[in-house]
Formats: structure tokens, sequence, C-alpha cells
């Protein structure tokens, strides 16, 4: 597993640099240049805004009195989008680093790894819905000729199979239920969690659709407001587009980003994805790939910090384990 990682790193690494030689080093780093210390802090305080939806969308799905702080799962989430994005990991690998995090911050491991994983499906059927109008947007806006034609019908079969995958996922969910505790629990583990607590745990959040629908809305708000964040970013580094248009290109490159799911922090998918995509909306390529290195600046800004204190109270709760299993009178040799 860690060589195939490597491997597709490596492959990942090696496409960017071929990108940034095509397009030009030189017409790149003096785009992320304009952009300047002043904005790229507002670029990245917009952007860890968006996580406070993100942390609504999975709270929602663990409503009533015992639900857990908005800021705990924020917290939570910061730690699998960072780990994601910063560490030598699929985003499976943060899914369940998040899942991780939730449990070190008191949230029962059934419970965290059940929400966590309805919280990817919402987050997954608001991306379906945000890639279709991306889709739409491109279709009514983009150059009518053969390559937008193409990319027209690859994104629209890619839409269909999307749906079904979704549609699948949610029926083991459902009906699959001890499949779906087993991934849970796997999710977690060394946590404690159990199959028959996971899989209650599942089935309590879908008694309440509107919870999960509400949890869907939230996530399609968050991927609008990033691809806003975007635009911002776009104008910012001096490129010149209308939000409809920055909202087509991100929500492509994501939908892209997704069907690279495996490669760590989808390196070299996410450049060629800007440079295919930019042009189409008059965003030349040199533009289009200083946006992914800002936004690759900004994950690493965030994340690293994120990490750091992720680790340190890793570390707590290791020292106050050891400090426990070695007290007087446990049993042990002093």
């Amino acid at each position: 597993m860690k060589l195939r990682l490597a491997i597709l790193a490596t492959v990942g690494v090696a496409l960017t640099l071929y990108l940034l030689r095509y397009v030009g080093w030189h017409a790149v780093l003096s785009a992320v240049g304009a952009l300047g210390f002043v904005g790229f802090a507002v670029f990245s305080l917009c952007s860890l805004l968006v996580f406070v939806l993100l942390g609504a969308a999975w709270q929602v799905l663990l409503g009533g009195p015992g639900a857990p702080r908005l800021a705990l799962l924020v917290r939570a989430r910061l730690v699998r989008d960072s780990c994601a994005e910063v560490l030598p990991l699929s985003q499976l690998g943060g899914i369940a680093l998040g899942v991780r995090a939730a449990i070190l911050q008191g949230l029962a491991a059934p419970l965290a790894a059940a929400s966590m994983i309805v919280d990817v499906t919402t987050e997954m059927l608001a991306q379906i819905v945000y890639a279709a109008l991306g889709v739409a947007i491109l279709a009514a806006r983009a150059p009518q000729n053969a390559r937008t034609a193409s990319f027209v019908a690859a994104s629209v079969t890619g839409l269909a199979l999307a749906a079904v995958a979704a549609a699948l996922f949610i029926a083991v969910q459902r009906h699959g239920g001890r499949v779906a505790a087993r991934f849970a629990a796997r999710l977690t583990r060394g946590a404690g969690a159990s199959l028959t607590g996971s899989r209650h745990a599942l089935e309590t959040i879908y008694r309440s659709p509107a919870r999960v629908a509400l949890s869907a809305a939230l996530h399609l708000a968050a991927w609008i407001a990033n691809g806003a964040v975007v635009w911002l970013g776009f104008r910012l580094i001096g490129a010149r587009l209308d939000l409809a248009a920055a909202l087509a290109i991100e929500s492509l490159v994501y939908a892209i980003r997704s069907v690279a799911v495996f490669i760590p922090n989808a390196l070299g998918v996410q450049e060629g994805a800007y440079v295919i995509l930019g042009p189409l909306f008059g965003v030349g390529p040199d533009m289009a790939l200083a946006m992914s290195v800002v936004k690759r600046a900004r994950d690493i800004a965030i994340g690293v910090p994120v990490l750091l204190l992720w680790q340190g109270a890793e570390g707590r709760r290791a020292l106050a384990r050891a400090a426990v299993s070695s007290a007087p009178g446990d049993g042990r040799a002093q």
C-alpha cells in the first residue's frame, strides 16, 4: 500500500512539474506573487469560514440533547481535510483520521464513525448536484466545439455513474447494515468501536431523513461557498471571470479530483484539471495553474498548524494514559 501511494505521489509531482514547465514558471509565479501577503491571508481566512458550514452539516446528523458542539466537529473536519491535503494520504486516509480526531475530543467511537460515513454520503450527494451545476454552466458558456461537446458528454456520463454509486452506497448503509458497520469499525480501529454499536448508530441517523436532507443542503452551501472563495482568489491574482464561471471550474475540478480519490493529495490531477478547464472560461493556463498553486499553499498554511495541534493533543493523551497505567495501585510492579 505504501509503495503504491509513493509511486502515485511521484507521478503526480512529475506531472505538476511538467505542467509548470509547459505553462511557464515565470508566468505562474508572477500571478501567484500578485496575490500578496494580505490577499493570501484574506483568501485563507475565507476558506476557514467554509469549515463552519462543513461542521454544521456533520452536526445536524447528530441532533438531540447530547449532540456534540459545533466547534468539536469543525476541528475534526479540519483534521480530516488537513490530513488529506498535506500528508501523503488518500482522501480515505483523511476520513479515518478525521474520525479519530472526533473520538479524541470525546465523541463515542461508533457514533463518530457512523456519522462520518453518512456525512461523506451527504457530501457526495451535494457534490453531484454541484458538479451538475458546473456542467450546465459549461454547456451554456464555453465555446461550442467538439472539445467542449466531448467534455460535456463525458461529464454527464460521469454524473450518471456517480449517482448510481451514491444510490448503492446508501443502499448498503440502509440495508446492508453489517457491511456498513464493519467499514465503520475499520475507521475506528483500536478505538473501541463495535459492529453492533456502529450499526445501531447508522440506523439511528437514518431514522431522521430530514436531518440527512439538511446535511446535504448544508454541504451544497459549503461547495458553493468554496467556489465563491476561489472566485475571490482568481480576482486577487488578476484573473477576470465572473462567479458562475468560477463555480463551474471549481465544481468540475473537484469532480475530477474525486475520480482520483486514491492519488495522494490529488497531486498533478488538480493542476491538470485547472489547466484544461481554465481556458474554456477565458482564464489563461498560467492563471489557472497559479490558482492551483495558491490553493496548495493555503492548504499547507492551514493544514500544518492544524496537524501540529492535533499531534499535540494525541501526545497529551498518550502521556495521560501512561501516567494512569503506571500509577500506584494498578497492580503493576513499581
